[in-house]
């Protein structure tokens, strides 16, 4: 990423390339607490809540203030030991221990919460008047925009019986196969060449984690690229079957569970959830379909660069760097922290707590869920980053991305614990236009011409993999559902058949997809645990794409309503967020507006090419 008119960085010492000394400290969560401790206070709470039981539809303004209250203390008290046993998990998912803590927290807090499944099915019967009428109370401001978004599922709720069956089994139904899923994937082992990943070892090869496999997959040797590639596929295939039986299992159960709650199709549920209706997010889909294009001529072009008549699937994330230095810890935080500073002092503020406090968890490590996230936890605490620091380039823009979340929560809390988060087509919008803030902040860095077409590709490879790869698994998923519910189970071969198709419509001719390709659906974590998650990264993306847009004819004068828009979470709907920042997400024309934005990247890219004499032909 630096300037290769810059002076040579210093010698990266270990700890600092593997991020090793960068831990979170999650005890804090507890708040001086036991874990059980925090569930006997989980059910004194949830009897005085079950106090109102019968009476729900008609209490007044003071009352239902009192109850919401009771219900905060309980979300709060709630969101402290299931993240706390979450991020115990997501450290080491191997560790027995901490598996057995998961389990005693899900299944103690199910049992407390089946209790309450009374008052959102009484919420939802009560007369309309009345709860227009009630919900005028200013006091209940905190939690308003909550209590109406509850009654949108009125349609779609069982009879208490019935729902408290539901939430008792859950545990061992669709959780428990999900925790599955997650221990298989994070015990995937792959053979990779100790050369290729620094091992201080007499031994030709070493075995390595997955995310490690992955990221080699940037690496700008061909030959490493497709030995990584070779070396998933091979790491993929011990637990194919299993893992295609887990995600059998869950296709049938959000099935029965769609056809029980009456929702026309596998996506509703999910766009409720997200507050956008079938056709808003039919029409962004359609929308991204249409310009399919935009991949398929950049992956054209960058077969140009890289010198072969058609790049594979394994060269799509290659970095066309000229070289492709690490990047250690120091380094990437130094760098992402004067890009938020360019843009806002008080954020880069805010985001250096998060260094300095262990507010992140950077080192892979035998074990470790695999991935990046940020976990929100609860308004009175803080929240958190999770990496796999491989300390590859693009690691620097995942830190820019998760901090971004991190900042959105952090700023959000104000809003307390029911409107702190956004739906998730919103919930991404933080974070890529935190990563695109960094990334233009090292653009204009950079004066040569090499350095700065890598950097181009790289944020538009980010946009492709985020807009259009992201809708092409959406068409997956939306393949997967239906053909589970026309055909029955399906067989391996059936979800290879239906993966290939699916990234075949996205990446046309450009693309040679192998063999073993067929079978990378197996690891991604989204069709098992968030079914219909996928389409709002490319949401979430064309919108940041769009902010930053605004910010960049507006300048500092946007900052304030950019600001504005974070500190309001999830008090209001994704259309009235939206115009906080001036985006209308009514606007038909929306989408395509954000799609010309990415065209414009590919345009810039194919510019910078030729600038730096990485094309000798026309165009892609």
């Amino acid at each position: 990423m630096p300037s290769s008119a810059s002076p040579a960085p210093p010698t990266i010492d270990a700890d600092d390339l593997t991020a090793a000394q960068v831990a979170w400290d999650i005890d804090p969560l507890l708040g001086g607490e036991s874990v059980d401790g925090l569930l006997d206070q989980l059910d004194t709470l949830a009897r005085g809540i079950e106090a109102y039981r019968g009476r729900v539809g008609s209490l007044d303004g003071s009352e239902l203030v009192t109850l919401m209250g009771r219900f905060a203390d309980f979300q709060d008290v709630l969101g402290r030991v299931g993240s706390y046993a979450g991020l115990k998990l997501a450290e080491n998912m191997l560790d027995e221990a901490n598996g057995a803590l998961m389990a005693k927290v899900n299944e103690r807090v199910t049992t407390i919460s089946t209790r309450l499944v009374f008052f959102e099915l009484e919420w939802a019967a009560a007369e309309a008047d009345h709860v227009d009428a009630v919900l005028g109370d200013e006091r209940l401001s905190f939690c308003a925009h909550h209590l109406r978004n509850m009654r949108r599922y009125r349609d779609h709720l069982l009879s208490e019986p019935e729902e408290r069956v539901l939430t008792e089994t859950s545990v061992a139904g669709a959780g428990a196969w999900v925790r599955l899923f997650n221990e298989l994937t994070s015990a995937i082992e792959v053979e990779l060449p100790a050369a290729l990943v620094g091992a201080e070892t007499d031994d030709e090869t070493v075995v390595a984690g997955l995310e490690q496999g992955l990221s080699l997959l940037q690496h700008p040797d061909r030959d490493v690229r497709k030995t990584a590639a070779a070396a998933v596929t091979t790491g993929l295939a011990p637990g194919l079957r299993t893992r295609a039986y887990v995600f059998n299992t869950l296709l049938l159960d959000k099935s029965v569970d769609d056809r029980l709650r009456s929702y026309p199709s596998w996506i509703s549920a999910r766009n409720l959830s997200n507050e956008a209706s079938d056709e808003s997010v039919q029409a962004l889909v359609e929308a991204v379909v249409r310009r399919y294009d935009i991949p398929q001529r950049w992956y054209a072009l960058k077969a140009q660069v890289l010198g072969v008549d058609r790049i594979a699937d394994y060269d799509r994330m290659a970095s066309v760097a000229d070289d492709e230095s690490q990047i250690g810890w120091a380094e990437a935080k130094a760098l992402v922290l004067d890009a938020y500073g360019s843009f806002s002092p008080e954020m880069a503020t805010d985001a250096k707590r998060f260094f300095e406090e262990e507010w992140i968890d950077a080192p892979t490590r035998p074990g470790k869920q695999p991935g990046a996230f940020c976990a929100y936890t609860v308004p009175s605490h803080h929240p958190y980053v999770f990496l796999n620091w491989t300390a590859r380039t693009r690691d620097v823009s995942t830190l820019a991305h998760e901090l971004g979340h991190g900042l959105h929560a952090w700023r959000a809390r104000e809003q307390g614990v029911f409107h702190q988060s956004t739906p998730l087509t919103l919930a991404e919008t933080a974070s890529v236009f935190g990563e695109t803030v960094t990334n233009n902040a090292l653009l204009a860095a950079l004066d040569d011409a090499g350095a700065r077409f890598a950097l181009l590709a790289a944020t538009l490879e980010d946009s492709i993999a985020t807009v259009f790869r992201q809708v092409a698994m959406n068409r997956f998923e939306a393949a997967v559902h239906t053909a589970r519910r026309e055909e029955g189970e399906l067989a391996v071969d059936r979800f290879g058949e239906l993966w290939t198709q699916t990234q075949t419509d996205m990446l046309g001719e450009s693309v040679e997809l192998t063999e073993g390709y067929r079978t990378w659906w197996s690891y991604i974590p989204h069709f098992i645990g968030s079914p219909g998650y996928v389409y709002a990264y490319a949401y979430g993306q064309l919108l940041a794409l769009s902010v930053y847009a605004r910010y960049e004819s507006g300048g500092a004068a946007f900052v304030p309503d950019y600001l504005r828009m974070l500190s309001a979470g999830g008090s209001l709907d994704p259309t009235e967020l939206g115009k906080i920042v001036d985006c209308d997400l009514e606007d038909p024309g929306f989408w395509d507006a954000g799609l010309d934005i990415v065209e414009r990247q590919l345009e810039r890219a194919v510019e910078a090419a030729r600038e730096a004499g990485r094309l000798g032909g026309s165009p892609a």
